[in-house]
């Protein structure tokens, strides 16, 4: 029988008897994690080690909780660790990785100063499907104390799964990208996932990598604004 079970034989729910246990909040999705449940990355990574909130903590190798900054003033949220990421514990570290660092350093931002980047889901999905809804609502409240911790100035969503992941907004990411969102005091772009520069390398004037030149550029633009105020 398991623990929720137990609890609500004897009349007591979930949430209220075990909202403040903090050592059971791996086990089971329906254990809240509230704002302030981590005192920071290291001790939040320790739990997604371990996590069973959802399917994914069966198949996966790793959990990929983020890498870069912690302190950074940009963040940047993709979808979910592929084959790479699973094997070595990193976000972005394939050839997706190694084209999103060549984008960054063109407008003179670094990983390690200026950066933080996580996913929406710290597991692979298998296949590298993309999460299912339960999967990313499992995930989200690591997510949303990962951002709380960082305290980024900008988020930059990489790809339709991460846009809705944050702000709820279900446009293609073509018609969204390069526009700045409002969200929790935070200002928020969609982007294009570098995976899908790849696919797309054209450089031509409207083609997808002029577009993220621009778009990088305005982040620059943003963050050199903002340090002057």
């Amino acid at each position: 029988m398991s623990l929720e079970s137990q609890l609500n034989i004897f009349g007591q729910t979930t949430t209220e008897s075990i909202t403040s246990n903090f050592d059971l909040i791996p086990t089971l999705n329906s254990i809240p994690i509230p704002p302030g449940t981590y005192n920071s990355i290291a001790q939040l990574a320790t739990h997604c080690q371990i996590c069973q909130r959802c399917e994914l903590g069966k198949t996966r190798t790793n959990a990929v909780v983020g890498r870069g900054n912690e302190q950074a003033p940009i963040m940047i949220i993709g979808e979910g660790p592929g084959q790479n990421e699973d094997e070595q514990g990193l976000p972005f570290v394939g050839r997706s990785g190694q084209l999103l660092e060549k984008i960054l350093a063109s407008v003179k931002l670094t990983i390690e100063k200026d950066i933080y980047i996580c996913n929406v889901v710290r597991c692979r999905p298998p296949e590298n499907r993309v999460p299912t809804s339960a999967e990313v609502a499992a995930c989200k409240p690591y997510l949303l104390e990962q951002i709380r911790l960082v305290n980024p100035k900008i988020i930059l969503l990489t790809g339709a799964t991460a846009v809705k992941a944050i702000t709820g907004k279900k446009e293609a990411i073509s018609k969204i990208r390069g526009t700045w969102i409002e969200w929790e005091g935070r200002s928020c772009m969609p982007i294009f996932h570098p995976a899908y520069l790849l696919r797309n390398p054209e450089p031509n004037v409207g083609k997808p990598k002029w577009l993220m030149w621009q778009d990088i550029q305005a982040v620059r633009a943003k963050l050199d604004e903002s340090a002057v105020k």
